[in-house]
């Protein structure tokens, strides 16, 4: 049957998923820009894939000639010794203790401080505070880290010796804290505090957006149940985070282990030969700052083949840090859905 305007109820019947029947051109361009967008954002993801595979492989491309060459355990050993392309001795655990250690402190001190911060800003702090001091955090961020390092070996580190001096005389019976020969201001310990101060951005905006997103409902029924706002926090608003939380702390270890300027301005790094000691006091170098002070040396494959298998084994580290990060995210938005 016809109407009026010619148009056949067929023609003008919904489609079968109940919506309205689109225009002939608009649909065709809704698909053609959903494809556009589809194959573009398709695209930009192989292109990230491809670029992080092409590095793995040049670096296991350069530092399998170097290490098949190497005298001594790549991973026990404490020697760096690669001028010799016919006797190159080198090893990455003292490179691998400075680089853990200064980060995981670095995340002891950094974690705890952007959680309270961001459970200040969003709980506590009066609105006419809370914006102006979130956006202070988050300029933390822009500050490049070869200005942290300046700060901090010129300005910061004579402040920091007397610290250092208590902790090994109240504390030195503890190996992390034992005598060292290194001034405490060029130390593990201070270039972690360094470190620390580099990461809170991050912690601190990803807790803060976290704890933002807490349901209302949640946090009401804490209160109804007569919970005081401490409480409330402990049960609602630190349960509900806890995955957004981790998920910061990751990716600010991520940042930490491959800090580099700020590191090498800081820390410094010990006579070759030295005695392998595990106090924070003692200096050091990581994988990232090895590589920055010797990259003049790069005057031959095999020498440089050695830096860069260092250069693989922080790779991996990060990329591991990294891989955990992204299946905590995965799992909280599991989670809400």
């Amino acid at each position: 049957m016809t109407s009026i305007t010619g148009v056949s109820a067929a023609d003008s019947s919904p489609e079968p998923d109940g919506r309205p029947p689109l225009e002939g051109d608009g649909a065709g361009t809704g698909r053609l820009g959903d494809k556009i967008f589809s194959g573009a954002a398709t695209a930009a993801g192989l292109f990230v894939i491809a670029v992080v595979t092409l590095i793995g492989v040049f670096l296991i491309a350069q530092a399998v000639p170097a290490l098949s060459k190497n005298k001594d355990n790549f991973l026990t050993s404490q020697a760096w010794n690669v001028s010799d392309p016919n006797n190159m001795h080198y090893g990455i655990s003292r490179l691998l203790w400075v680089t853990v250690s200064s980060s995981v402190v670095a995340m002891a001190i950094a974690v705890p401080l952007g959680v309270a911060i961001a459970l200040f800003l969003t709980h506590y702090a009066p609105k006419w505070l809370a914006k102006p001091a979130a956006s202070l955090v988050d300029l933390l961020a822009a500050v490049p880290s070869i200005v942290y390092g300046l700060w901090g070996a010129n300005i910061v580190a004579q402040y920091f010796d007397p610290v250092g001096n208590f902790l090994n005389k109240y504390l030195g019976w503890i190996p992390l804290f034992g005598d060292s020969s290194n001034s405490v201001g060029s130390s593990i310990l201070f270039v972690s505090i360094v470190l620390a101060i580099m990461i809170l951005p991050i912690v601190t905006a990803l807790s803060r957006e976290v704890f933002a997103q807490t349901p209302p409902a949640h946090k009401e029924a804490a209160l109804a149940l007569g919970a005081t706002k401490w409480e409330m926090i402990r049960t609602a608003v630190l349960p509900f985070g806890r995955p957004g939380v981790i998920s910061a702390a990751m990716l600010a270890l991520g940042r930490a282990l491959g800090e580099t300027l700020a590191v090498m301005l800081i820390v410094s790094a010990l006579a070759e030969g030295s005695d392998w000691n595990w106090s924070l006091l003692s200096g050091g170098e990581t994988f990232a700052s090895k590589i920055a002070n010797n990259a003049g040396e790069f005057d031959t494959p095999s020498k440089t083949g050695a830096y860069i298998a260092a250069g693989l084994v922080l790779f991996i580290l990060t990329f591991v840090v990294n891989a955990i990060a992204r299946i905590v995210i995965e799992r909280r938005k599991a989670f809400t859905e």
